[in-house]
C-alpha cells in the first residue's frame, strides 16, 4: 500500500445556528471580495490615478454580481449544459454548488465594461488595478475546495499524496493546494510587482493581460495534477475543460500585453 498523508477532515460548515449556516466556501468568497476591495482602493490612487476610491466602492457591487451570475452561468453552459437543459430549475440552486471561474471572469469583464462606460473611466487602466487583486479570491477559493475535500487530484505515489474522503482509497495529489499556490500566491506576487512599477503601470492593459495569460498558464499547469470532473473526463487531445477554457485567456492576455501602450496624456497624480 502506498504511503499517504491523512486528509485533515474539517467541517465545511464554520458556524451553524438553526437552519442558518456559514460555510468556509462562502467565507472564502466574502473575504476575497472584501480584501480585494480594500487593496484596489489603494491601487487606483497610484499615479496616474485612474479612479476615485468611491468609484471602487461602487464597482464592488457590479463585480460581485458578475462573479456570481457569470460563475453560475459559466458552470451551467461549460460543464453541465445537458443536465440543466432537462432540469432548468436547478440553475437557481446555487447552494448546491457549481461555479466556474472562467464564467465568473467573463461576468466581471462585462461588469468592468459597463461600469467604466457609465463612469467614463479608462477601461484598460482600471482593469489593470482590479485584476491585480483577483488572485486573493482565487487562493482562498482553492483553500476552501481543499477544506471541502472536493476537486481533488489524480492518483499519485508522491510522499505527500492524500486519501480524500470522496476520492476512493488511492492517495491523490492535493491539487487544490497546488492551484492555490499557482493561481493565488504566485500570480498575486507577480501582479503586485508589475502594478507597482510606474513604467508598467503606464502601459494600459499590460497588467490585465498578464493576469489573463498568467491565470491561463497557472490553471493549465494545475490541471495536469487535478482529476477531471467525472461527468466530463478528458476532452480534445486529452485536455481538460479547464485547460481548453484557459486557451482563449492566454491568447487574449498575450494580445493585451503586446499592444499595451502608455496613455497619450498620462499625468502623474
Amino acid at each position: 500500500m502506498l504511503f499517504a498523508i491523512p486528509f485533515p477532515v474539517i467541517d465545511p460548515v464554520l458556524v451553524q445556528v438553526g437552519p442558518f449556516a456559514i460555510r468556509w466556501y462562502a467565507l472564502a468568497y466574502i473575504t476575497g471580495i472584501v480584501a480585494g476591495w480594500m487593496l484596489a482602493r489603494r491601487l487606483v490612487a497610484l499615479p496616474p490615478m485612474v479612479a476615485t476610491r468611491q468609484q471602487v466602492d461602487d464597482f464592488v457591487t457590479w463585480a460581485t454580481l458578475g462573479i456570481i451570475l457569470g460563475g453560475r452561468l459559466g458552470y451551467v453552459l461549460f460543464y453541465r449544459a445537458d443536465h440543466y437543459l432537462t432540469h432548468p430549475l436547478e440553475i437557481l440552486q446555487v447552494w448546491q454548488g457549481g461555479m466556474s471561474f472562467h464564467g465568473g471572469a467573463l461576468g466581471v469583464i462585462v461588469a468592468l465594461i459597463l461600469y467604466c462606460r457609465q463612469q467614463r473611466i479608462d477601461l484598460l487602466a482600471f482593469g489593470d488595478r482590479v485584476t491585480a487583486v483577483v488572485p486573493i479570491g482565487l487562493c482562498l477559493g482553492r483553500l476552501a475546495n481543499f477544506v471541502n475535500g472536493e476537486l481533488w487530484g489524480r492518483v499519485t505515489d508522491v510522499p505527500w499524496g492524500m486519501v480524500f474522503p470522496t476520492g476512493g482509497p488511492e492517495p491523490r495529489h492535493p491539487s487544490q493546494l497546488y492551484q492555490a499556490g499557482l493561481e493565488g500566491v504566485a500570480l498575486f506576487i507577480l501582479l503586485q510587482v508589475m502594478v507597482h512599477v510606474p513604467a508598467i503601470r503606464a502601459r494600459r492593459g499590460f497588467v490585465a493581460g498578464a493576469f489573463l495569460a498568467g491565470y491561463g498558464v497557472a490553471r493549465s499547469v494545475g490541471e495536469l495534477f487535478r482529476q477531471p470532473d467525472a461527468f466530463l473526463g478528458f476532452l480534445f487531445a486529452g485536455a481538460t475543460m479547464g485547460q481548453l477554457l484557459s486557451v482563449p485567456m492566454i491568447l487574449v492576455g498575450a494580445w493585451l500585453m503586446l499592444r499595451a501602450r502608455p496613455a497619450p496624456q498620462a499625468v502623474a497624480a
